[in-house]
């Protein structure tokens, strides 16, 4: 009997303890900026120095500490947990979530760099595999606006490739 009340673990336990491993990767990411920084000013130097490929790029510190912590924390829900952008905005401005400003959230969202439909692919595998879902109802929850929020194309993208 006590074994079936740990196979029975509500879903919002799982979700806390996935956001709960974001922060931490996210704040691990974080202590990494300087050396970001030092690689920056060294890149800086040298196209500085061969005028024939200088590129105009904004400079990082010219952005807000709270935009570049939103883009890191996009690109930990992108990679880790394959989530559609607008799934990753309405996470970044929840007050259950991240709760960054809107300008924040969509600073990341413009400057995030993921494969939407590679993401799309991968949860509707996670859909496939864990819960046995048909293809329909994988691209149902794939476009829901209470499910993962992708668009059409890029679900259907992700059935198209499913095996």
């Amino acid at each position: 009997m006590e074994s079936e009340k740990k196979k029975k673990m509500p879903k919002w336990v799982i979700v806390v303890v996935i956001i709960l491993v974001i922060c931490v990767i996210g704040s691990a990411a974080g202590g990494s900026s300087n050396e970001s920084k030092n690689s920056n000013s060294t890149e800086e130097a040298i196209n500085d120095n061969n005028d024939s490929e200088k590129v105009e790029t904004p400079k990082k510190e010219d952005v807000p500490t709270e935009y570049k912590n939103a883009l890191t924390k996009a690109e930990s829900y992108s990679e880790m947990m394959h989530m559609s952008k607008q799934g990753i905005y309405d996470q970044l401005t929840s007050e259950y979530g991240e709760q960054f400003s809107a300008e924040a959230a969509q600073y990341a969202i413009d400057n995030i760099k993921a494969d939407w439909k590679a993401n799309a692919l991968a949860k509707a595998k996670e859909y496939q595999t864990s819960l046995s879902m048909s293809k329909q109802a994988i691209y149902d929850q794939l476009i829901s606006e209470y499910g993962e929020q992708f668009t059409a194309e890029e679900a259907q993208y992700a059935i198209d490739n499913l095996e």
